[in-house]
This record gives structure tokens, sequence and C-alpha cells, in this order.
């Protein structure tokens, strides 16, 4: 038996890395069908256990325990939850300010998954170079809104070098992954910090602007000044999974302790008189951005 991680997965075959070398291998369909409803059993970023078969091919034998894991509800009407990535330091969710524009619901769905999950969070809002005036007074806002709460807010454009040389400090050392949609250019980015890579990029549809999926799979890179980066195919949904309607705003820092002056233990801040959050965000102390995200995402669970 040999122990490896797992830097790429392309459906059927998984590309473990031993340290030494890389082998390809496959899982026995056992532990596809066991355990709960997870459209890919393995994800990258684990550890796995594997034999050798004579063909060089690897077969594995056992998935160790992980230490976190980001995970969305699966889409295409599948059942259950798609891992991400897992054994993450750190996780960046990547919005472009422009072409296509931020998305706060999807940054806060990423939030309240990492604060479930026990990742820590980092936000990247990249593309600032196309930004005019009321564009930067905008990720300026965001910034200000997420370093509030406690969340590491990077502002980045592959035209700039001093945003690119903190995001290396960022990344150095560590276990990370870039995720988004398509187009915000998160190949773009690691490209700019890594040059030799030089992964295929696609522009932006001018007539959605939409991105086009440039990554197809999600792979483990190992970056030349230290560290790997989850880089994963765009996605345009962040369906949240395995949280109750009951404690989504456990995973909300600034509803943490205004929620302590409910009149129900079991206040959802909806509706429900004599709430403490939905007090503190009429005295605005909370973002309206930020509790019309958490009611959106209740009205979802």
């Amino acid at each position: 038996m040999q122990k490896g991680r797992v830097i790429q997965s392309t459906g059927s075959w998984y590309h473990v890395d031993t340290g030494d070398e890389i082998i390809e291998s496959r899982l026995p369909g056992r532990f596809r069908l066991s355990g709960k409803e997870v459209t890919n059993p393995i994800a990258v970023g684990d550890w796995v256990e594997f034999k050798l078969n004579d063909d060089g091919s690897g077969n594995i034998e056992k998935i160790h325990d992980r230490d976190n894991y980001i995970t969305r509800q699966a889409t295409h009407g599948k059942k259950g939850e798609q891992i991400l990535v897992a054994n993450l330091d750190q996780a960046c969710v990547v919005q472009s300010i422009k072409k296509p524009k931020v998305k706060e619901g999807f940054i806060d769905r990423f939030l309240v998954t990492c604060e479930a999950y026990e990742v820590k969070p980092v936000i990247i809002i990249n593309k600032i170079d196309l930004a005019k005036s009321g564009g930067l007074e905008f990720a300026q806002e965001l910034s200000e809104l997420y370093t509030g709460l406690g969340y590491t807010f990077l502002i980045t454009s592959i035209e700039d070098p001093e945003s690119l040389q903190k995001l290396k400090e960022l990344l150095k050392d560590k276990t990370s992954a870039f995720i988004g949609p398509s187009g915000v250019g998160k190949t773009s980015l690691v490209n700019a910090i890594d040059p030799s890579y030089d992964l295929k990029v696609k522009e932006v549809s001018d007539f959605s602007n939409k991105g086009k999926h440039t990554t197809t799979y999600a792979q483990l890179i190992p970056l030349s000044f230290g560290g790997y980066l989850a880089d994963t195919p765009g996605i345009r949904e962040f369906g949240l999974v395995n949280i109750e309607p009951w404690e989504l705003s456990l995973f909300f820092p600034e509803m943490l302790e205004p929620r302590q002056a409910c009149q129900f233990n079991n206040c959802t801040h909806a509706h429900e008189p004599k709430c403490g959050v939905a007090q503190a965000f009429e005295d605005g102390e909370i973002a309206a951005s930020r509790y019309n995200s958490y009611l959106n995402m209740l009205d979802s669970l």
C-alpha cells in the first residue's frame, strides 16, 4: 500500500501524488455506493492509500478522513452534494468587479459554507482594472463591510503587480482553492502569479456577459513559491448543504450577539416578534445586503 494526495480528478481517473511520482488510479465501485449521497466520493485534496497494479496504475483502497472541505448542493438534477476540494488551509471566493459583475449572494453563501465546514475564507475581487469610479467605490465598500466582519479581503488585477504580490504572500506555503463563476479571472490569476503553468484562458462573452468554462476539472497545482492551489471549474450556483434553517444565523458573525435577544429559541429572524436580529438590522447594525442574503438562503432551505 502507498499513500498519496489526489491532485487531479477527471471523473473516472484520479492522479495521486506520492511525493516521488504521480500515479493514475481508479476507485473500486464499492466506494461509490457506500456512505452519504455525494456525486464524487473522492475530491481533489483527499489523502488516499492505493495498491499498484502490474500496468503501473493504482487501485484506491482507502480514503482518509478529511480535516475539512468545501461542498455545495449537487446540480443538474442530481441528489446529494458535490465536494469541490478537501483538506484546505483556506478557500478563496473569486468575483470580478465587471464582466461578469460581483454577486454578493454568491459570496455570502460561500462564507456560510466555510463557517459551517471550518475552512478559512478569503474574498477576492478581481479585474479591478476594468472598474470606473463607481466600481472602485463599490469595491471599497465591500472591503469595509467584509473586513469589518473579520474576513480577509483582496482587490486584485493581473495588471497590478502590487496586488499580485499580496496574493502570492497569502497563498505561499498553504493549500488554497480558487472558487467562483466562470469568467471572473481565476485561471488568469494563476498564470499571473506563477507563469510557468500557462493555463488556458477564455474571454467573457460580450453577448451574455457570462464566463465560458475554461477549467473542466479540478486540479491541485503546486506553486513554484511554495504551497498548493486548487483551480476549480467555474460554478454559477452555490447551493447550501446539510444546514438547518434554525442554525443558519450561527454562520453570520454579525448575528451571533443580536440573536441572543430573540424572544424564541428557534427564531428564524424572518417574521417573529421581538427578534434581536431584525432589530439589529433596523438599527443599522447589520448591512442590508447581508440580511437580504440571509433571507434568501433561509427561503432556499
